[in-house]
């Protein structure tokens, strides 16, 4: 069933484990892009969970050599004691109760959104309700026009839309060089218009995140513009890309499993495993990647010092040796320990957030419209990128 689901949406074959299918072993190299590949649960877990053994900061591995100014103060690519340092710096805003006093606005929101199609037979969930939602909440807790959200779109599009996986290779050096310079532009543009709205701050603090981002200090040193524009551009387009991710694949998810919809229609309690089973089955960032400070003995296989591993947090999340019936749809799987939002210390701070706005808006969506359902004459349309696993297209018909 799995199979046909993934030919019937026109997945691409590389991402196999859509498809079915598994690599016969948990670690191993891939020639083709000259690093090494992880897709077993526990392996995965072993490298995301080391940090010293499998360093985040993977410029002096790289054929090209990035800006320094997209790369100074990027969460992702640090690791301890800087990482910790920096993380440090925004954690609070996303404490178990912050996220939970945000509820009231994400319905409001939702409710204004869906507002729009009131009356309306068919309308694309994307466009009308999971990208404009979360960019609204998290622009709101940076202190940054929701307004400007378009601006945002396409920053996102140009910075997500890549369609060449990181690749070691000699023959992709091209490419990938292409790559990067094809994200130069709107990150310069996404960058002076964080350090405009910075400027502000400094002149008229208010309370909001990006005033805390401008006075904040790391060993008594305020943040560098660098920092500053990378920190709050992660926060800006990571803080929305994932629930715009989480909510399209779990409606796309249900609607492709009528069954499971009619459990969550029937009991609402199934809502948040809901939401978790679809991170799992169709996980929205599908491979991170480490370099190893040091040789390393994982699944059987030796992998040398300064070599680039990708872990295929998707694969990982189909793993037989790990889930009962890994390519089975279940909202009520428990538990459900998945790596949809990564672990360790660079375990998504933004997950509660999403999955808030996630569970708001599916029960809103389940309450306002009795039926809905894909558009059978219009295929669900997915992101480009290899490490990303989401619909940018999804039209729904309400009758």
């Amino acid at each position: 069933m799995t199979t046909t689901l993934a030919e019937r949406w026109g997945i691409d074959p590389q991402r196999f484990w859509m498809h079915g299918r598994q690599p016969e072993q948990p670690v191993r190299f891939d020639g083709s892009r000259q690093l090494w590949a992880v897709s077993g649960y526990l392996e995965a877990v072993q490298v995301i969970g080391d940090p010293q053994g499998f360093s985040s900061n993977l410029v002096p591995l790289l054929p090209v050599d990035p800006d320094p100014a997209l790369t100074d103060g990027n969460l992702i690519q640090m690791d301890p004691p800087d990482h910790r340092e920096l993380r440090g710096l925004v954690s609070h805003a996303f404490t178990r109760k912050v996220v939970a006093d945000l509820e009231p606005r994400i319905a409001e929101v939702t409710r204004e959104l869906l507002d729009e199609f009131a009356g309306q037979e068919r309308f694309d969930l994307i466009t009308g309700l999971a990208y404009p939602l979360p960019v609204i909440v998290i622009a709101e807790l940076l202190g940054v026009p929701g307004s400007d959200r378009q601006l945002f779109k396409e920053w996102a599009d140009a910075l997500f839309t890549n369609q060449s996986a990181l690749s070691l290779a000699e023959d992709d050096l091209a490419e990938q060089q292409a790559g990067l310079a094809d994200q130069a532009q709107p990150a310069q543009e996404m960058g002076e218009y964080v350090l405009a709205h910075a400027a502000e701050r400094r002149r008229k603090p208010r309370a909001d995140l990006l005033t805390k981002l401008v006075e904040a200090e790391v060993d008594g040193k305020q943040l560098t513009d660098a920092q500053l524009v990378n920190f709050a551009s992660l926060l800006l387009l990571a803080g929305h890309i994932t629930t715009t991710m989480l909510l399209g694949n779990t409606v796309l998810c249900l609607d492709a499993h009528p069954e499971q919809q009619s459990l969550v229609r029937a009991n609402r309690a199934l809502v948040p495993g809901a939401i978790e089973e679809s991170v799992r089955f169709m996980t929205p960032f599908t491979a991170l990647y480490r370099a190893t400070t040091t040789e390393v003995e994982i699944g059987g296989r030796r992998i040398p010092e300064k070599q680039v591993v990708t872990v295929q947090l998707a694969a990982a999340n189909r793993d037989a040796r790990q889930w009962a019936d890994p390519m089975t749809f279940d909202v009520t799987r428990d538990p459900n320990p998945h790596l949809g939002f990564g672990r360790g210390i660079h375990f998504c701070l933004g997950a509660p957030l999403a999955r808030l706005e996630g569970r708001v808006a599916l029960n809103i969506l389940l309450d306002r419209f009795p039926v809905l359902r894909t558009d059978p004459a219009t295929r669900p349309q997915f992101m480009p990128s290899p490490d990303s696993m989401g619909v940018s297209e999804l039209p729904l018909l309400t009758s």
